[in-house]
C-alpha cells in the first residue's frame, strides 16, 4: 500500500489489528481441533464413556464418526492434499 492509503486507512488500524488477532486465534483453534493426538485422546475418552455406560451405542457411533472425520481431515492436511474443507 502506498503512503496515502496508509494515512487514509489509519482510523481503521484497530479494526485491522483485531481482525488479525481473530484470524490467529481461529487458526490456533483449528490446529488444536484437527490435531491427531487430540482426536485420538477424544476417541479414547469416548470409548471409556461407552464402557462406563455414560453414553449409548448410537451416541458412541455418531460421535465416533465425527471424530474419525476430523482425523481424516487432519491426515489430508498433513499430507498437503487439501485444505480440509471438502468432505
Amino acid at each position: 500500500m502506498g503512503l496515502i492509503s496508509e494515512v487514509l486507512l489509519l482510523p481503521f488500524a484497530p479494526v485491522r489489528g483485531s481482525a488479525w488477532a481473530i484470524r490467529q486465534a481461529l487458526q490456533e483453534a483449528e490446529r488444536i481441533y484437527y490435531d491427531p493426538a487430540t482426536v485420538r485422546a477424544e476417541l479414547a475418552r469416548l470409548e471409556e464413556r461407552l464402557e462406563a455406560g455414560e453414553i449409548t451405542e448410537e451416541e458412541f457411533d455418531r460421535i465416533e464418526d465425527e471424530l474419525l472425520d476430523r482425523l481424516e481431515i487432519a491426515s489430508r492436511r498433513s499430507a498437503g492434499t487439501g485444505n480440509g474443507t471438502t468432505p
